[in-house]
């Protein structure tokens, strides 16, 4: 017999964000782009052997691929006035997954140099596109998510650095690699679904492809957000791209064991990224810019002084939990500064992005050439403490359209 209705206890409602699909296709493209870049960094040293390149060559490539993302950003601003933000997630992510078949199957240096320019055009349009949809969610979510973004990059980042560990392990060669490594990222492309996300205002009618001039007094307000987000790039460039060499080379680690660097610094990172949009609503994010930049400055030191491989795995991964924070804060506060052209002002934000990773790229790859690797963590632990000078731009202001 059913019971009395003043006896049944009320049910619970579980409200569930209208914005949630949104976000789950944002995190599924930052998944798939995290991927790639671990699947490109941690075959380094099997791409150089496959092909019998100098350190040089591969350090040429390194910066070529900073170069063309840097066009390709620009590129994707176009794509998204034309198609709009998620279908230009959608095809970046695509050419993404064939940049990595093509460099593992490259049969000479000249394609390979092809093949990792379209890999950064590909990131570039990634970039724009994705942080531009991850800032219009954000907004209509009405907190800090942002970050959680750049958790689920770093997490794909990790399954891809553990794949390619494990299939080295295996004996598998590096075009087999990238093609199980594409296989992955194509996997999650094809998950990507189209969503609506209702007009905040008149002035978000930019974020689909309304060219926006932005001020001088913009620019200005943007500097400290660039100036950190610079140094965050050349430090994981510096981590991401030679961390697989700098086990290999300085420490003796086996082709099997030295992608564990870069698994142990995004395992930091997403341990990091995971925590930040709470902490940055507990304490606010300047306190979080600072307690990151002496986090990174400490482990950085310990990476540049490790005597054997384990020690450096827990100070990639002590770096990974530091810097985690920087960028997604950045992105965060710069779009928050004009809502209505959010594509527009991270493009050029980007600019620093890919600074940063030519001079983090290039500088230590021209280090660890000559066997200075540890030099090559030295100073970037010095640099970081500039940082510290930043932290109160990142108190939230009033957006102005």
């Amino acid at each position: 017999m059913t019971a009395p209705l003043h006896t049944q206890a009320p049910r619970r409602s579980v409200r569930r964000s209208p914005h949630a699909p949104a976000r789950r296709a944002v995190a599924t493209v930052f998944a798939a782009q995290g991927a790639a870049v671990a699947a490109v960094s941690t075959t380094v040293p099997a791409v150089q052997e496959r092909l019998s390149l100098s350190p040089l060559t591969m350090t040429v490539l390194v910066v070529a691929v900073a170069l063309s993302a840097g066009v390709g950003s620009f590129a994707g601003l176009a794509v998204i006035r034309r198609l709009g933000p998620v279908a230009a997630m959608r095809v970046a992510v695509v050419a993404t997954a064939v940049a990595l078949l093509l460099i593992g199957w490259a049969p000479d240096e000249a394609v390979v140099a092809v093949s990792y320019g379209l890999f950064g055009m590909a990131l570039g349009c990634i970039d724009v596109s994705a942080n531009t949809r991850a800032a219009a969610v954000e907004r209509h979510y009405g907190r800090s998510i942002f970050a959680s973004f750049y958790a689920a990059w770093s997490a794909a980042g990790v399954a891809a650095a553990l794949l390619t560990a494990g299939t080295a392990d295996l004996g598998w060669p590096a075009e087999y690699i990238l093609t199980a490594q594409a296989g992955l990222v194509l996997a999650l492309a094809l998950t990507v679904r189209s969503h609506a996300l209702p007009a905040e205002s008149p002035f978000a009618r930019s974020d689909h492809g309304e060219s926006v001039v932005l001020g001088r007094g913009l620019w200005v307000r943007l500097a400290p957000f660039g100036l950190v987000l610079l140094v965050a790039y050349v430090i994981d460039s510096t981590v991401a791209s030679w961390s697989t060499l700098y086990l290999h080379q300085t420490l003796d680690a086996a082709l099997s064991v030295a992608p564990l660097a870069y698994a142990a610094y995004q395992v930091g990172t997403v341990t990091g990224r995971a925590c930040a949009d709470r902490l940055v609503r507990r304490v606010g994010p300047a306190a979080v810019v600072r307690g990151a930049t002496l986090l990174t400055a400490a482990a950085l030191a310990g990476l540049a002084a490790a005597p054997s491989w384990p020690y450096a795995l827990v100070a990639a991964a002590g770096t990974g939990l530091g810097v985690s924070a920087l960028v997604p804060l950045c992105l965060a506060s710069a779009g928050r500064l004009r809502p209505g052209a959010t594509e527009a002002v991270l493009a050029r934000m980007n600019v620093f992005n890919y600074i940063g990773v030519l001079a983090g790229g290039a500088a230590s790859g021209m280090l660890g050439s000559t066997g200075h690797f540890r030099l090559a963590y030295a100073i970037p632990a010095a640099l970081v403490l500039v940082l510290l000078a930043t932290a109160r731009s990142f108190n939230h202001r009033r957006s102005k359209p």
